[in-house]
C-alpha cells in the first residue's frame, strides 16, 4: 500500500516547552478512525492558539496535529455512514488535542465525530463556522429550549468580536432578538453593529467590583464567552426566568457569584458542551446552520489564512487582537 506523504503542523513538547511547525508526515503516523479525509479547510479558534503556543494546556498528547475543526472530502472509509467522494465536517471531541487533528493534508477520525456537509453550506462555509459557529448554534438551540424568544427581552453577547460572539450575535439578530454587544473595544463598535447588534456596551462602564446579588433585571438571554466576575455580573442582572449559555472562560474559570439570581428570579445557567455531545444534537445544530441560523454576514466575518502563514497566525488569538473568524486554506475546494 502506498502511503500518501502530506504537510502538517504538529504540536510537539521538548524539555517542559511547546513548540509547533509544519512538517512532513505520512498516513501511517495517522491515529486510527474510520473516516480518512482530504482536508480542504480548517480554522482557528482561541482553544487552537492556546494548544499551538503553549499558551494554555490544551494538548492532552505529545505529538500532536493541531485544528480542532476541518472538512473536506472522504478518501476512504470502514464506516458504512461515508463513501469516498462525500464532503463532510468534522468538529471537536479530541480533535487537535489528543487526536492528530485538522491542520493537515489528510485527517483520519472516528466516523461518530464526522457529520455530513449540509446542503446549503460550502466546505469553506463550514470552517467559517466550525467549532465557534457550532458553539454558537448549540447555545441559542439550548436557551431556546429553555424558553428564550425575541419578545422575551435582550440578549446580551460577551466576548462580541470574537468568533464566537460574533456568530452568535449575526445568529441572534436574524432570528428576531435585540442583541447588546458587550466588547472591550470601542473601535469595534461598527462593526459590531453591521453584524445586528442593536447596542453596544463597552467593558469599561461596568464597575465588576460592586456586583450585587441581585442588580436591575436587563436580559432574557445572554451568551458568556468570558467567565469570572462578567458572568458573576450577567446572572446578577438578569431579568425573571432569565437564561444564560455558559460558553467560555476567556476572563476567568472562577465564578464567585449567589445564588440569588437563580432561586429568586428562577435563572438558568446553561453549561454549553459543544465538545462532546453527540447525535442527534450534532447533526441537529448543523442543519440549523445552514438553514435558519445561518449566519447573513458569514463571508464579512471570515478572513483566508494560508496553509504556510499557519505558525505565525496565533499570536493574535493569544493578544486579543483577532476579530472574527480566520479560516485555514489547507487543500481549498
Amino acid at each position: 500500500m502506498v502511503m500518501n506523504s502530506f504537510k502538517a503542523l504538529l504540536i510537539e513538547e521538548r524539555d517542559g516547552k511547546v513548540s509547533s511547525g509544519l512538517v512532513r508526515m505520512d498516513e501511517s503516523q495517522l491515529d486510527a478512525g474510520g473516516v480518512t479525509i482530504r482536508v480542504a479547510y480548517s480554522s482557528i479558534n482561541y482553544k487552537d492558539a492556546l494548544a499551538a503556543t503553549g499558551a494554555g494546556k490544551i494538548i492532552r498528547r505529545f505529538p500532536c496535529i493541531g485544528g480542532i475543526d476541518m472538512s473536506g472530502t472522504v478518501i476512504e472509509s470502514t464506516d458504512l455512514r461515508f463513501k469516498p467522494g462525500d464532503r463532510v465536517v468534522a468538529t471537536s471531541f479530541d480533535i487537535g488535542v489528543a487526536h492528530h487533528g485538522g491542520y493537515a493534508e489528510i485527517a483520519r477520525v472516528p466516523a461518530d465525530w464526522v457529520v455530513p456537509l449540509p446542503a446549503g453550506l460550502s466546505l469553506f462555509d463550514a470552517m467559517v463556522l466550525g467549532t465557534a459557529g457550532f458553539t454558537a448554534a448549540l447555545g441559542i438551540v439550548r436557551m431556546e429550549e429553555n424558553g428564550l424568544r425575541p419578545e422575551k427581552g435582550a440578549v446580551i453577547v460577551t466576548g462580541a468580536t470574537g468568533g464566537v460572539g460574533s456568530l452568535a450575535i449575526d445568529m441572534l439578530a436574524k432570528l428576531g432578538y435585540h442583541v447588546v454587544a458587550l466588547t472591550g473595544k470601542e473601535a469595534e463598535a461598527a462593526y459590531l453593529r453591521e453584524l445586528g447588534a442593536a447596542e453596544v456596551l463597552l467593558r469599561e462602564s461596568l464597575d465588576l467590583s460592586k456586583i450585587r446579588p441581585l442588580d436591575r433585571g436587563r436580559w432574557a438571554g445572554a451568551v458568556d464567552n468570558l467567565g469570572g466576575d462578567f458572568l458573576a455580573w450577567i446572572a446578577s442582572t438578569m431579568q425573571q426566568g432569565g437564561t444564560i449559555a455558559s460558553i467560555g472562560l476567556a476572563a476567568s474559570m472562577s465564578l464567585n457569584t449567589t445564588v440569588a439570581p437563580f432561586i429568586l428570579r428562577g435563572v438558568s445557567l446553561l453549561g454549553i458542551d459543544s465538545g462532546y455531545i453527540r447525535e442527534p444534537y450534532r447533526s441537529g445544530v448543523w442543519q440549523r446552520l445552514a438553514s435558519d441560523l445561518r449566519p447573513p454576514h458569514l463571508e464579512n466575518m471570515a478572513r483566508r489564512i494560508a496553509f504556510d502563514d499557519l505558525p505565525t497566525a496565533f499570536e493574535a488569538f493569544i493578544a486579543g487582537r483577532a476579530k472574527g473568524r480566520a479560516v485555514v486554506e489547507i487543500a481549498g475546494g
